[in-house]
């Protein structure tokens, strides 16, 4: 897809880190955008600077769990700028940390709900008006180099994007065989400075209280933040989208540096070896000196 001016591109997660810079990025392109986000306050703030950098923005605070609310904040987008070209189904939140065995059904609800049924929801609502008008444009799913590999601690995240993977490489499949003027690309970046680490800030109260912290989860969340406060910026991200936009290309992997660690999973997986701890995960839980 080359042509991006004057098109729709609709954010999800997009009040901060990699779906405001998408935002950002698109704007610079010369789109109107749909940006849809949990965080009320985050999101009018965002919505009010790229207004004032000359863009055409329609900001709804949306639940991407919930299909009836993000639809009928979609459809509000629709009439009034028309249907998505660029679909960024970004939404996510990191969930809690711990063995798989101390988590609570609430824990993997509200995980699977925002990383995964966000979207689902997002190609089930927004991609087939964009089929029937014959258009051109492109589905750009976040998942996460844990979509590629499985990280111990965070089994709902790394399940979610595993998911996320999948239905991406179904999608682009069912895509070609219909003939539709639609790409697809997942995105799976490595440590980003956002505020996924702390995505417990949003965790919804009207769903059960989390289990007990497990020992192992905070230790792996503490990692964590490190981690992403020592990642790329944002902006780097979106830079890579747009242009797998263009070029039509499938994987976004921002952090070549972290192929290995995807290797090693392929290796063990084709040589049917039990799964192995990776070098960079290792990393995470040997005790400094």
């Amino acid at each position: 897809m080359k042509d991006l001016v004057g098109k729709v591109a609709v954010v999800t997660g997009g009040a901060s880190g990699i779906g405001l810079a998408m935002a950002q990025r698109f704007a610079a392109e010369k789109m109107k955008l749909v940006l849809l986000d949990v965080e009320a306050p985050a999101l009018a703030e965002a919505a009010k600077a790229l207004r004032a950098g000359g863009a055409t923005v329609f900001a709804r605070r949306v639940d991407v769990s919930n299909i009836a609310e993000m639809g009928a904040a979609l459809d509000e987008a629709r009439s009034e700028l028309g249907i998505a070209h660029i679909i960024c189904n970004n939404a996510g939140v990191a969930g809690p940390g711990g063995p798989m065995w101390t988590l609570s059904e609430a824990d993997w609800k509200w995980t699977l709900g925002v990383n995964l049924w966000g979207v689902i929801h997002g190609v089930r609502l927004l991609l087939p008006a964009l089929l029937e008008s014959g258009e051109e444009g492109h589905v750009v799913n976040t998942a996460s180099m844990a979509g590629v590999t499985s990280t111990p601690f965070i089994a709902p995240y790394t399940a979610t994007k595993h998911g996320v993977v999948a239905i991406s490489e179904v999608l682009a499949k069912e895509l070609e065989l219909v003939g539709a003027r639609v790409g697809v690309s997942v995105l799976c970046p490595g440590f980003v400075k956002t505020q996924i680490a702390t995505s417990m800030r949003n965790r919804p109260a009207d769903v059960a209280a989390a289990a007990p912290a497990h020992p192992a989860g905070p230790g792996m969340m503490q990692a964590m933040h490190a981690l992403v406060a020592g990642g790329v910026e944002p902006a780097s991200i979106a830079d890579q989208v747009v242009s797998a936009v263009r070029e039509r290309r499938f994987y976004i992997l921002t952090h070549p540096e972290m192929k290995p660690a995807i290797k090693h999973r392929m290796d063990d997986l084709l040589d049917e070896r039990a799964p192995g701890i990776d070098p960079l995960m290792r990393s995470l839980f040997t005790p400094k000196p």
